[in-house]
């Protein structure tokens, strides 16, 4: 299966009137853990590279190209995104690598220089083939950034995507980023709202703190990319942290990497499956 686009993938998820999960990469082994995740259960993801994770590795370049490599590679459809860029030369160079889209972050800026910025960065985008997604009505728990109880309005958001032309929008609905507790509250009546005057996808940030149940009710509301990184995360260093209490003389860093990489596999094919509304959430999880 050759390297999809996320246009393809999201046109695929709207389509179906379901969830398409959008998982974020860290390191190498994650993302081949997400892909081996997606292809345990037989279904599409997006691969996310956060404008964090480009600060860690110090460049774009070398884990970018590592995803694309391993997304060729993949027997389902894989796409590759750059998620929460709020630098636009990092989006720009993101599309210049063949990512399949572009998350540009505006959310810091007020709005007219929001509207400005993402207008500038769809444009290059689209004269490249490249998905665009923004975010408007910030999402909040970013380093205690952003407000509590800060939520997206409908008319506005309407506006948003009219004057950018962006593709995606990301929407502020209850979720905040970087929950290790599954315990956020989703206004799905909001989501209806903006699902029946957004012309293009919504996107779900901070996935992470939302029960299988409320991300359920979402994707029903109209929720249609479902970004999810900490709660995976969780799972590999569980897998990690089990082997290493396992066996305290184990040296060899491929094994307990190996562990975690399994580990949070089973549990992205697990959230593709619920995303595409193929099993009943669960509270187990």
């Amino acid at each position: 299966m050759a390297l999809s686009t996320t246009r393809e993938l999201m046109t695929t998820a709207a389509d179906a009137s379901r969830g398409q999960g959008a998982f974020n990469v860290i390191h190498l082994e994650t993302a081949e853990a997400l892909v081996a995740g997606a292809e345990q259960a037989g279904l599409p993801v997006i691969l996310q590279i956060s404008e964090n994770c480009v600060a860690y590795h110090g460049a774009l370049e070398p884990i970018g190209l590592a995803c694309l490599a391993i997304a060729r590679r993949a027997s389902v459809p894989v796409s590759v995104h750059l998620d929460h860029a709020e630098s636009e030369d990092l989006a720009l160079e993101a599309v210049d690598l063949g990512f399949g889209s572009v998350m540009y972050d505006g959310a810091h800026l007020d709005y007219d220089e929001n509207v400005a910025a993402t207008a500038r960065v769809a444009r290059y985008a689209h004269d490249r083939g490249v998905y665009i997604e923004a975010e408007l009505g910030k999402v909040g728990g970013k380093g205690g950034a952003h407000a509590p109880g800060v939520r997206t309005d409908p008319a506005e958001a309407a506006a948003f995507v009219a004057a950018t032309g962006v593709d995606a929008l990301a929407v502020a609905v209850g979720s905040s980023h970087a929950m290790t507790s599954r315990s956020a509250e989703l206004d799905v009546e909001l989501i209806s709202r903006l699902a029946a005057v957004v012309e293009v996808p919504l996107v779900l940030h901070g996935s992470s703190g939302v029960s299988d149940e409320n991300i359920v009710a979402a994707i029903r509301a109209g929720m249609r990319k479902i970004n999810v990184s900490t709660h995976l995360n969780g799972f590999f260093t569980a897998g990690i942290r089990d082997y290493l209490r396992a066996d305290e003389a184990v040296v060899d860093s491929r094994k307990y990497v190996g562990a975690g990489r399994s580990r949070m596999a089973a549990e992205a094919g697990r959230m593709l499956g619920l995303f595409a509304l193929q099993q009943g959430p669960s509270s187990s999880h």
